[in-house]
């Protein structure tokens, strides 16, 4: 059935003006995003025919256009209606924090990379600049790799914190694996920077671990003193 031929309370647009964007499902959301529909076809239904490509709505984060457009009744212009969606989404949940951000703990910190960093595909190295008060005054991405691991050196680890002046830092990194279990690697590359932070008298806070959803911190884990 065409969305103009529901009733007007079961219609996405009014259904979410007079009951919030919390009462639409799913596909209903991403009707909205879509406008339309094709042929018979309403923009719900065509809404979960997308949603039927990958893993339900966790899947989005994986469709590319050409994904998309080989739907019948998605072209150019709803294709890049909802990857431009899932980029803003994901822009809106990783938009930088104020420089006040404090961080408080490993869930704190963990919290602070987890919606950026669960889906990428390579391995991510990041350092988290820190003032004395444990304030956020910067992050910067020190590596990118493979599936299997990004390349660290200490020396290109501290520089951002050398050049911006922190007191401490955060290193974190992601497993595309989902799995934030730290590997020998992981451990081993610890050591060296918690070393090479005492010796320049940067304090080294964690080092996070970033999985689907989960996380791993080697500060709780005993690996960081």
């Amino acid at each position: 059935m065409k969305i103009k031929n529901l009733p007007p309370e079961e219609r996405p647009i009014e259904k979410l003006l007079a009951h919030g964007k919390e009462s639409l499902s799913n596909s209903e959301l991403l009707a909205v995003i879509l406008g339309s529909g094709f042929g018979d076809m309403s923009a719900i239904e065509l809404a979960e025919n997308i949603l039927a490509l990958k893993d339900g709505i966790r899947g989005l984060t994986e469709l590319s256009p050409d994904d998309l457009m080989k739907i019948p009744g998605i072209g150019p212009r709803k294709a890049a209606s909802v990857i431009s969606a899932l980029e803003l989404g994901r822009r809106v949940s990783t938009a930088p924090r104020s420089k006040k951000y404090r961080v408080k703990s490993p869930d704190n910190m963990a919290e602070y990379f987890m919606e950026d960093m669960r889906y990428l595909k390579k391995e991510f190295f990041k350092v988290l600049l820190l003032n004395v008060k444990l304030e956020v005054i910067g992050l910067e991405t020190v590596s990118v790799g493979e599936l299997a691991g990004a390349p660290v050196h200490p020396r290109e680890s501290f520089e951002p914190a050398i050049r911006k002046g922190a007191a401490a830092v955060c290193f974190v990194h992601n497993h595309p694996s989902g799995d934030p279990h730290p590997s020998k690697d992981d451990l081993e590359i610890t050591k060296r920077l918690t070393e090479c932070g005492d010796i320049l008298g940067i304090r080294v806070l964690d080092h996070i671990i970033i999985g689907d959803g989960v996380y791993t911190s080697l500060k709780e884990e005993g690996y960081i003193i």
